[in-house]
């Protein structure tokens, strides 16, 4: 919603459907209550910080990747850049590749900029960057291009499965 002076307020209400459902079936029916839709896209990490007005690195990207062709889900910070390098050796795998759209909302249920860190149509390997933990609380995306949910980044990865790594690129 847009007011006179031509800032933006998030509206409540905000889940996907089927991503709020998954949340009720985790127990967590509470995020689905706190997560928010903005009529602006949140589809980029900068435009979901921008939205929020929280610091870039405090949005969780839910990435989808190839490995050797086995869709995987690496959550990173907004303010990084997966190496796709480093994904390959602690996945063991051949090749790592970003996943085609197709392929993700295959996978997720979801289109790209709108997919969740886990409620995810089918199970894949988790990957969460170390990076994520910095903060108290972290946002992600909650099943559309316009909605985050906010969530304990140690509650997020456990929800998700994941496996904490280190796959961010190295500044130089």
């Amino acid at each position: 919603m847009t007011t006179t002076d031509g800032t933006s307020h998030a509206e409540p209400s905000a889940a996907h459907p089927r991503f709020a459902e998954a949340l009720r079936g985790l127990g967590l029916g509470d995020l689905a209550e706190r997560a928010r839709r903005f009529p602006e896209a949140t589809r980029t990490a900068a435009e979901a910080a921008a939205a929020i007005g929280c610091e870039l690195s405090q949005i969780c990207k839910s990435l989808i990747f190839a490995a050797d062709g086995v869709p995987v889900l690496v959550l990173m910070d907004g303010a990084s850049r997966v190496d796709l390098d480093r994904v390959r050796e602690v996945l063991g795998a051949r090749k790592v590749t970003r996943a085609r759209a197709d392929v993700v909302r295959e996978t997720t249920g979801y289109a790209i900029g709108g997919v969740p860190p886990f409620g995810h149509r089918d199970r894949t390997r988790v990957l969460a960057d170390r990076s994520l933990l910095t903060h108290e609380v972290v946002w992600a995306a909650a099943g559309t291009p316009y909605a985050v949910f906010p969530m304990e980044p140690e509650e997020l990865v456990a929800t998700a499965g994941a496996t904490l790594v280190d796959v961010r690129e190295r500044s130089e």
